[in-house]
């Protein structure tokens, strides 16, 4: 089993109502599991948000806690609701109402990786499925409301940055359409998940930085925006998922040579994103 369900780096003072999560980019592998599947060690990682967590380190110089997830997505996908799981992996689950993200097999206990790659090659029992559950999704889940309810109570609101990757060709229908191809895209739940003044501060500092913004398509965020984003009680969240392009080599799973003026780079847009959330700033805004 992985050897920690999160890790939190926190501030030496917290200072900004924000918090950085990177629910995808745990890479904590054990050998037991790696066993288990089908693919080796460099597939199962395909679906990893790879790096994401070394971009947004710059978080606690800027007076944000960051949440880390310490088991791979491959193992359990913490970007899903607890109760998705996949009758198709898991015994004595039965179907119920289509789900659309289990059907492709990304239940919250995945059966595949990227571009549909099978991980098992049979069922796995219920009680390891809820072993997971219990033992690294709650338990992340729980450090993660902590977090955002100490903000909420140290500055009077939340802001989760919900920090994710995706393939280049992610948004090759976008591209397809006519639209320039976004290099980041913002999910807020086309709304319902953050007011709308965090967001467009959050687009701004990413276009300061000279990137392409879209929202809410084609990621609107998942599970992790749905449940946390909560504006009337002043508890706000936004996905953020980067073209992996633009700092790792994709088919190696390696950094690329741009990678750190990249990260650099990050570590500027997450200053501005944290001084959203500076107190007395927000107050005085409203």
């Amino acid at each position: 089993m992985p050897r920690s369900a999160y890790e939190i780096v926190y501030p030496t003072k917290r200072t900004t109502s924000v918090v950085f999560a990177s629910p995808h980019s745990g890479r904590d592998y054990p050998a037991r599991f790696l066993k288990r599947t089908m693919l080796d060690q460099h597939s199962i990682r395909t679906s990893e948000d790879a790096f994401v967590d070394r971009l947004f380190d710059g978080a606690t110089q800027v007076g944000a806690p960051f949440l880390k997830a310490g088991a791979p997505r491959a193992f359990v996908d913490l970007n899903r609701s607890a109760d998705e799981l996949d009758p198709a992996l898991i015994e004595d689950v039965k179907g119920g109402g289509h789900n659309p993200r289990i059907a492709s097999g990304l239940g919250v206990i995945p059966r595949v990786v990227a571009n549909g790659r099978i991980i098992y090659s049979g069922k796995i029992p219920l009680e390891e499925a809820q072993a997971r559950i219990s033992g690294y999704y709650r338990p992340y889940h729980a450090a993660l409301q902590r977090l955002l309810d100490e903000s909420r109570r140290l500055f009077g609101e939340a802001i989760l940055i919900d920090c994710h990757s995706m393939p280049h060709e992610a948004v090759d229908g976008v591209a397809r359409s006519g639209k320039p191809r976004p290099e980041v895209v913002l999910g807020d739940r086309f709304g319902a998940a953050a007011d709308s003044d965090i967001v467009d501060r959050i687009e701004t500092a990413f276009l300061r930085a000279g990137l392409k913004v879209a929202r809410n398509a084609p990621f609107a965020g998942a599970y992790i925006t749905s449940h946390y984003g909560r504006p009337s009680r002043r508890q706000h969240a936004v996905q953020i998922e980067i073209d992996r392009s633009l700092y790792m080599n994709e088919q190696l799973i390696r950094p690329n040579n741009n990678f750190d003026a990249f990260r650099t780079l990050m570590q500027q847009v997450t200053a501005e994103v944290a001084e959203i959330g500076a107190q007395p700033q927000r107050l005085a805004a409203e």
